[in-house]
């Protein structure tokens, strides 16, 4: 029987990853035609090519002839680019510029995903205008990564959003997921960041924004420039440790907040609250409870069976 394919086709980089999963599904469920493109976890799902090697995603591109391109593929761990800088730049910086000059070729709208790492966090919120000062390495490749964007591709759009949760293959796959066995042995105290605040946002959230900023886009050519999106929940890690214990009806005494500026790896800025207004008058947004989306996310890494049972049975 002849299946329908949408006829709005949209290519999402990194689509192997934690967000670039959700975008996917989100597109695909939406009555989008979604190509996701990754690399060492591409296959069978997903095409394989190499965001360094620019002829291939020329090829891609001109191949599948997207309307929308999300661009979600970069290297996101802070303390990896301080160790490997060149690596980063080039997928951070280079790729990104290289995709919005293949994207501007085809007429594509590009949504390019960047952190609110850009920001010092000395002056939350922060709206779009506001002047970025990045911290550390990973947050100025991604700020040099939206320049080149916006450089090469004049209609693009920059979407900044901060530390993401979701439905993780694995648990180091997230920042706040990976806590989850800190939080479940109890039996060993741990000390937790309680410094640092930050804004956990769930990937479907995101996925959503990415997909109504593109279908906006479509209907209006105006829709282009710098967005933030952001849960509105601030917490600790410790708070979101904390929140995660209760959620799972696990103890959390074990769990030791600490004050203290962190003194290893790389510089984080303190509050680096993006403020989401310019997307909220737009109609834009999604915010899903953050005990509602962790419980989702980590119940099938919950070691207590027990629990388990008294939910499901």
């Amino acid at each position: 029987e002849d299946v329908d394919i949408p006829s709005r086709r949209v290519l999402i980089t990194g689509a192997t990853g934690l967000l670039g999963r959700a975008v996917f599904k989100e597109f695909n469920e939406n009555n989008w035609n979604a190509v996701g493109c990754g690399y060492r976890r591409a296959q069978p799902r997903f095409e394989q090519v190499n965001l360094l090697d620019s002829i291939a995603v020329h090829d891609i591109i001109h191949e599948f002839q997207p309307h929308v391109i999300v661009h979600c593929a970069a290297e996101r761990r802070p303390d990896v680019v301080e160790s490997q800088p060149d690596v980063a730049s080039q997928l951070n910086v280079a790729a990104s510029g290289n995709l919005a000059k293949e994207a501007a070729g085809v007429g594509a709208f590009l949504i390019y995903i960047s952190t609110d790492y850009v920001f010092d966090g000395t002056s939350p919120p922060y709206k779009e205008t506001d002047v970025p000062n990045p911290l550390n390495l990973y947050g100025k490749t991604k700020l040099e990564g939206e320049k080149a964007v916006l450089e090469n591709n004049e209609g693009a759009a920059v979407l900044r959003i901060p530390v993401l949760y979701g439905e993780v293959e694995r648990l180091e796959e997230s920042a706040v997921t990976v806590m989850f066995d800190k939080v479940q042995f109890s039996n060993k105290s741990a000390n937790m960041d309680h410094w640092q605040q930050r804004f956990p946002t769930n990937v479907k959230d995101v996925a959503t924004v990415c997909r109504q900023l593109a279908e906006k886009r479509m209907l209006d050519p105006s829709v282009k420039g710098t967005f933030h999106w952001s849960g509105n929940e601030q917490m600790t890690k410790y708070e979101m440790a904390c929140a995660i214990a209760d959620a799972f009806n696990l103890p959390s005494s074990h769990l030791r907040p600490i004050t203290d500026c962190p003194v290893v790896g790389a510089l984080r800025p303190r509050n680096a609250q993006l403020d989401c207004s310019k997307l909220e008058m737009l109609g834009i947004g999604q915010r899903t409870p953050f005990r509602a989306g962790i419980k989702e996310s980590l119940w099938p890494f919950l070691v207590d069976k027990r629990w388990r049972q008294t939910v499901f049975h």
